[in-house]
């Protein structure tokens, strides 16, 4: 007897929000110029999953740049980029940063895009396969204000099997990176008919229902979200059959915000160690550590020592101080000097640190000086 091989209809990556060209203004050039890379790459290892699993599309759900005038290299590496992967076919819409109102954006696209790129600037079915089409639902403009998939329930498809894509934030849930209005009904795809919808604008991966799913971005870009870079595989047997969605790990760069909240009694540097990430990812990590409570003038000095030493493991390391308060008694002064102009110094700085009357930022700047001070007595 014959087993009878299952059929796929479709099978194809979701991915969105590749931000090509973001600049990254926060960071230091050589920074900058790791991240942008890491962002071009990440159509590299799409394209790489694509042909591993065999997918026939990559679906692309807005923001494949950051912005409506990108440079021209940009879009033009982002081509070349995509020819390379003749073994797929890319279809991008456009998201709320490169809106289909960005014409010169979208006319230097088409010019420059290969056989196997397909643009989506309009509202309209496309035929992706045969018996399976795509309801794109393009923004065009920055804060479009409505609903773009109200028109997926009316539109005619026959029998085929309907996928949707957007790019947005659903009701209930406001997963605007910009705090954007909630618009999408989040039972889109059952009121569609759609085997399945994805979405773009929400950096982080997660799904919205069994049949809705934000791919998130393939390469962080900040300390908000806790998920691993992914892309979707997504595959659909047949109309009518749910679709079998799979994440699979795109990121390359790591962003990682480790909150560090001191008690007076904590052995600081210690703690400090234990939430370092792995010697061997350093260096293709970005490291952001806010430090609160309390901590002993001591301590905060081995902790500053502790960063310092740490840094330039990192990709990018900053440590902020500012919402850390210090405890100060006669042994912490003593290790400056029993008496003399520095210990009144010390005194001083003491006093104004734990002075409430005064400005937060003068309180700063006193417990800076006065961790300098302790360095430097330290030091001698």
């Amino acid at each position: 007897m014959k087993v009878r091989k299952a059929y796929t209809l479709i099978r194809f990556i979701h991915s969105s929000d590749l931000h090509l060209g973001k600049p990254f203004g926060r960071f230091p050039e050589d920074v900058r110029v790791r991240l942008r890379q890491a962002r071009a790459d990440a159509m590299n290892k799409l394209a790489a999953l694509a042909k591993e699993n065999a997918a026939s599309h990559i679906l692309l759900a807005g923001d494949t740049f950051d912005q409506t005038t990108p440079a021209p290299t940009v879009i033009r590496q982002a081509m070349n980029a995509m020819r390379a992967a003749e073994h797929v076919v890319w279809i991008l819409m456009p998201g709320n940063h490169d809106h289909a109102n960005a014409t010169e954006l979208w006319r230097q696209v088409v010019q420059d895009a290969p056989e196997n790129v397909v643009v989506l600037l309009k509202p309209a079915p496309h035929e992706i396969v045969k018996g399976a089409v795509l309801l794109p639902a393009p923004p065009s403009e920055r804060h479009p204000g409505r609903d773009l998939t109200d028109w997926f329930e009316g539109a005619g498809t026959g029998d085929a099997l309907r996928i949707g894509l957007a790019h947005g934030s659903v009701t209930d849930f406001d997963s605007s990176e910009e705090g954007g209005s909630s618009i999408i009904p989040i039972d889109r795809a059952r009121r569609a008919g759609l085997a399945y919808l994805g979405l773009g604008d929400w950096h982080g991966q997660m799904p919205i229902g069994t049949d809705t799913w934000y791919s998130g971005a393939p390469e962080a870009d900040g300390f908000k979200h806790a998920t691993t870079p992914a892309a979707l595989l997504v595959e659909i047997l047949s109309a009518g059959a749910p679709a079998k969605v799979t994440s699979l790990p795109t990121g390359s760069i790591t962003w990682q915000r480790a909150r560090l909240d001191l008690t007076e009694d904590d052995d600081a540097a210690a703690l400090h160690d234990r939430v370092l990430p792995p010697l061997a990812a350093r260096a293709l990590t970005l490291f952001d550590m806010p430090v609160t409570g309390r901590a002993h003038a001591l301590a905060r000095v081995a902790l500053e020592q502790a960063t310092v030493n740490v840094a330039p493991d990192f990709l990018w390391h900053r440590t902020d101080f500012s919402g850390l308060g210090m405890v100060h008694d006669t042994d912490d002064l003593d290790a400056i000097d029993h008496r003399g102009a520095l210990r009144a110094a010390a005194e001083t700085l003491a006093t104004e640190a734990s002075d409430t009357r005064l400005a937060p930022e003068v309180r700063e700047a006193a417990q800076v000086a006065l961790s300098h001070l302790f360095s430097y007595a330290l030091e001698a």
